[in-house]
């Protein structure tokens, strides 16, 4: 069956930099768009970024828009959040998922599978 792996969450200072991992199994990662959300305590969860099925056309969320860069390797079967400068704000669970189509989608129903999550904790 499908399923999504997450990993690079930590704990970290402002301005420090983490790179999120999101290995997928069980499906052909290049027919389809990938992306990240992020959720916290009693807020919705919400799109960070997210990329088609051939890396070219991204789309970015305006809070993170100049820090985070995506990319996916699917020869690997590998999609990544780059994250530079981060600030506390963007403490969260962070999750990848695999969308039902190729072309970008900034909505949840949209992706079928969802990884498990990984924890990205930014504070002195």
């Amino acid at each position: 069956q499908v399923q999504l792996v997450e990993s690079g969450g930590g704990f970290v200072q402002p301005g420090d930099s983490l790179r999120l991992s999101c290995v997928l199994s069980g499906r052909t990662l290049s027919a389809y768009a990938m992306g990240w959300f992020r959720q916290t305590p009693g807020k919705e969860r919400e799109v960070v970024s997210a990329i088609n099925w051939s890396g070219e056309n991204t789309y970015y969320a305006n809070s993170i828009k100049g820090r985070f860069t995506i990319s996916r390797d699917n020869a690997k079967n590998t999609v990544y959040l780059q994250m530079n400068s981060l600030k506390p704000e963007d403490t969260a669970v962070y999750y990848c998922a695999a969308s039902s189509k190729a072309a970008i989608s900034i909505v949840h129903h949209d992706y079928s599978y969802w990884g498990q999550g990984t924890q990205v904790t930014v504070s002195s």
